[in-house]
């Protein structure tokens, strides 16, 4: 086998959501198999701080304003993305939300935020990028999903929802695109040490549930989520289509 098959030189890769938390370390490890790499998200000291890392691995990086509830936002970064780098080989839609709160008392505004941002912004950030890589005949796309979209916490109506919608469109993504050199697939993370969880892991409860939910008996690290980025962007999976692989300690096999 050659190591070859994980080289992402010269690829352009499109991050949303990646000034923090996992979509940061998606960015990060993208830049580190060779792709430069479109920052994407709302906070511009944040944009500038992750791609300057990406720079500093001496590949080409610049950070984007992009707001995925909105079409006309998500249109014009993409336009802006094409504008610097030429193409989009790699998109990683990761921008997302949360809101816990039992099922009676859910306000839906923050129904509607979640699902928007979670599901509908997915959707049309592919959408928007779509075309040039339907084109080319060519493109990864990576849905960051949830264990939550197969099974089922109290609390998380919305974001589980989210998540489940986002395995199924993968699924539907995949079957349009497949004659076309377009691999969709999706990553379903379990919880893992980033600062966006903080809250949880500084409850004793809910992180010990975790430990003990969880067959490996731990959270995930960080790095352990670069492997499965780089090899579904990868020529490595090319054959790989419509699947959710989850990244969870073998919780979804209890």
């Amino acid at each position: 086998m050659s190591l070859s098959l994980f080289d992402l030189k010269d690829k352009v890769a499109m991050v949303t959501g990646s000034t923090r938390g996992l979509g940061e370390v998606a960015a990060i490890a993208l830049a580190k198999a060779g792709a430069n790499v479109a920052v994407c998200g709302r906070n511009r000291t944040d944009l500038q701080r992750v791609s300057a890392a990406i720079k500093d691995l001496d590949r080409n990086s610049e950070g984007f304003f992009l707001d995925v509830t909105s079409k006309e936002s998500v249109h014009q970064g993409v336009k802006q993305i094409l504008k610097h780098f030429g193409k989009i080989d790699i998109l990683v839609n990761n921008a997302g939300v949360n809101h816990r709160e039992p099922v009676m008392d859910y306000p839906e505004e923050a129904w509607d935020l979640v699902i928007n941002t979670n599901l509908k912004g997915y959707f049309l950030v592919t959408q928007a990028v779509g075309p040039q890589m339907l084109e080319r005949g060519y493109g990864k796309v990576i849905n960051m999903s949830s264990i939550l979209g197969t099974v089922a916490m109290p609390n998380q109506v919305a974001y589980a929802s989210s998540k489940g919608g986002v395995d199924q469109m993968t699924k539907v993504m995949a079957l349009e695109w497949a004659k076309q050199g377009i691999r969709v697939n999706a990553i379903g993370p379990t919880y893992f040490e980033t600062e966006l969880v903080a809250q949880i892991r500084n409850d004793p409860e809910r992180y010990n549930f975790i430990n003990e939910r969880t067959p490996a008996g731990r959270w995930g690290y960080p790095i352990e989520l670069e492997g499965i980025v780089i090899f579904l962007a990868a020529p490595a999976s090319d054959f790989i289509t419509g699947q959710t692989i989850y990244i969870d300690g073998g919780w979804t096999a209890c």
